[in-house]
Formats: C-alpha cells, sequence, structure tokens
C-alpha cells in the first residue's frame, strides 16, 4: 500500500493518505513528548516499539471481539489502518490512583479502584484536553448516547482483555487512555495503545514501565518498554 500525503501530525505518528479513500498509514516516530508537546525528545527504536506493541495488543483485542482499525503491519514503524471518522472524546479506565487522578482529588497513588473509574476527556491539547462527562458529550454533539455507551462497554472488555495479559506478564495495568471512531456507521477502536498512553507497574517491585520513566525523568525508557513488549510476547525483530 502506497503512503501518499501527510494527512496529520502528532506528537509521536503522522497519519498519511493512501489510494484507497477508506485507508490510511500510520508511522510510528521516535519522538516522545511530555507537558502536552513542550518537552520532546527522540529514542532511538521507540516508534519501532510502539509500533509492533500496538499490532500485538490490536491483534489481541480483535481475537476478543473488540473491533479495531488495524489492517495490517507494513514495516517497522508504519501499519495501514482504517480511516475512522474520529470521535473528539478520550475513555480513560483507571484500575489504580495514578497521575491526574491523585493530583486532583489527593489520593494514595496505587490505590485500588474497585470497580474501575471511566473517565472522559476532551481532544483539545490547547486546553489541555480537560475531563468532561457524558452530559457534555450529549449537549455539544461530540457523540450520541448510543455510541458513547458503546465506547465504554468496549472500553470495560478492552480492560478484561489486557488485564489478563499483563496481569499474566507480572505487570499491573494501571490505567490506559482509548480513542474510538466511526466506520461505517461502526464504533471502532482507534489511534494506538502502547506505553505512550498507558501506564504499566511491575506486579512485585511496583517499578514503572512506561512513559512516567520519561515524565519524571527516572531513565531507561526504551529498556522498559522493551521489558514490557517482551514479557507479553511482541516480537521486536
Amino acid at each position: 500500500m502506497q503512503k501518499l500525503a501527510e494527512l496529520y501530525r502528532g506528537k509521536a505518528k503522522t497519519v498519511y493518505t493512501t489510494e484507497n479513500p477508506d485507508l490510511l498509514v500510520l508511522e510510528f516516530r521516535n519522538d516522545t513528548s511530555a507537558l502536552d508537546g513542550e518537552r520532546i525528545e527522540q529514542f532511538d527504536r521507540k516508534g519501532m516499539i510502539n509500533n509492533k506493541f500496538n499490532h500485538f495488543i490490536m491483534q489481541k483485542l480483535e481475537e476478543a471481539g473488540i473491533p479495531t482499525q488495524m489492517e495490517r503491519l507494513l514495516s517497522d514503524n508504519e501499519v495501514l489502518v482504517k480511516k475512522l471518522d474520529m470521535v473528539p472524546v478520550e475513555c480513560v479506565i483507571r484500575n489504580r490512583a495514578a497521575g491526574s487522578l491523585v493530583k486532583r482529588l489527593g489520593v494514595e497513588e496505587g490505590l485500588v479502584l474497585n470497580p474501575p473509574l471511566f473517565d472522559l476527556f476532551l481532544k483539545d491539547d490547547a486546553k489541555h484536553d480537560p475531563m468532561v462527562n457524558e452530559s457534555y458529550c450529549k449537549t455539544f454533539g461530540w457523540v450520541n448516547e448510543e455510541n458513547l455507551a458503546r465506547m465504554k462497554e468496549l472500553s470495560y472488555k478492552t480492560n478484561d482483555v489486557l488485564s489478563k495479559i499483563f496481569g499474566d506478564a507480572g505487570l499491573i495495568l494501571v490505567d490506559f487512555k482509548l480513542e474510538f471512531g466511526l466506520f461505517k456507521g461502526e464504533v471502532v477502536l482507534g489511534d494506538e495503545f502502547s506505553p505512550d498512553g498507558s501506564r504499566l507497574w511491575d506486579s512485585k517491585s511496583l517499578e514503572k514501565m512506561d512513559k512516567d520513566r520519561y515524565r519524571q525523568s527516572l531513565g531507561g525508557l526504551i529498556e522498559a518498554y522493551e521489558e514490557v513488549a517482551k514479557r507479553i510476547g511482541v516480537n521486536l525483530d
């Protein structure tokens, strides 16, 4: 599949059109950002790791009956996906307290959340992705009730599937974000799932194995990503 014009350039990925109007190419770059893009660095192999990691996870979700935009892996840094009409709202599942939840409520980091929390955030970098709720989605027309309910259902199902995969690998799935879009009227999981958009801790040591290593200047970002990929069975060769 030939990639054509650049359609969108995000913090860590570039999206290209193809000769098929229903398909796009996602290119995973080596860029890593924090503070809404104010801090950006490049790490060798990161684009390749996230691309193959994402492809692996999306395959597992498809096998579990969760529709995704994934079509096929094209190269170390590129993947072919369906073109979705993206919903401008992110879904976040929280199994343990971390990040903004700790700052907002003052709860202890690592607190087990039972049942897991479901949060919504408007995708708007300029406004720092403000937290919203289902009423906002309806009033402002970002997504209708039926599709939002489906997004919530798929978010929790994704949590069930991935919590087991990571749990079996000695990892805690602390929290993660998902983005959805519509493809021919169906709600479909889009964007990516990688250590960039999730929190993963070692089950025994509680060592952080995700992008918090960059956010908190802990070092060893790529080594952590590679370790997580290795544990769950992603082939990085």
